[in-house]
């Protein structure tokens, strides 16, 4: 197990209300051992003040999944959804062969969410688009496009869960305190982990968690 705290991840935004932190290397942060874990190739944690946010762009070729975390984030895309996400909701976007789409903070406080990055296994697809209302505590969310499911885990005090047993597995803290294989991981830390069996997280007060199981990585060429 290898844990990155929020503190060690790459900074990133754009200076007009944009402010980001990436796990993985990114844009103009590159490190070669640091290019992705299993399928997952990003996962960022993005703050945008109101009325920010990113202008239209293309994607391909990869599934990307969006968690908000406070506020509310606007949807547009080429293929014409338009989708409001708020906390508790589950966006999925499978680029397929080429979308463009555009993400912003239309309201009048401040956004955050955490927004991750999947390898397709499904390369030169038709994009599609999903949003989940209100997903539950422990539902799985399957990628159809990939060998990865997302687990959501909202953990009282002391309450504990196993992690998928699965080659390799990434727990994202979202908010609160959470105790994993011997760390206690903040919000925004992360524990990268490549042999889960018999481990489990437990909450340290409340505490909300992103759990990819993966059983997979890239293939190219």
């Amino acid at each position: 197990m290898w844990v990155q705290r929020s503190a060690a991840r790459y900074p990133g935004g754009d200076g007009a209300g944009v402010e980001t932190r990436h796990a993985f290397s990114f844009s103009g942060h590159y490190d070669p051992d640091n290019v992705r874990f299993g399928l997952l190739v990003a996962c960022n944690e993005e703050h945008l003040a109101p009325g920010a946010g990113f202008a239209e762009h293309p994607h391909r070729d990869l599934e990307i999944v969006t968690w908000v975390v406070d506020g509310e984030l606007t949807h547009e895309d080429s293929t014409g959804h338009r989708s409001v996400v708020r906390p508790g909701d589950v966006q999925r976007l499978s680029a397929g062969s080429g979308v463009r789409h555009r993400e912003r903070n239309e309201s009048a406080a401040p956004l955050t969410f955490v927004q991750m990055w999947l390898a397709s296994g499904a390369v030169g697809a038709e994009p599609a688009y999903e949003v989940v209302r209100g997903i539950a505590d422990g539902t799985p969310y399957a990628l159809s496009r990939a060998e990865a499911v997302l687990h959501v885990r909202r953990l009282g005090d002391g309450e504990r869960t196993a992690l998928p047993d699965a080659p390799w597995v990434y727990a994202h803290v979202v908010r609160g305190e959470a105790r994993v294989g011997g760390e206690t991981l903040a919000a925004g830390d992360a524990a990268r982990v490549t042999d889960a069996r018999d481990l489990e997280a437990r909450g340290v007060g409340a505490a909300e968690l992103l759990v990819w199981e993966m059983r997979a990585e890239p293939v190219y060429g």
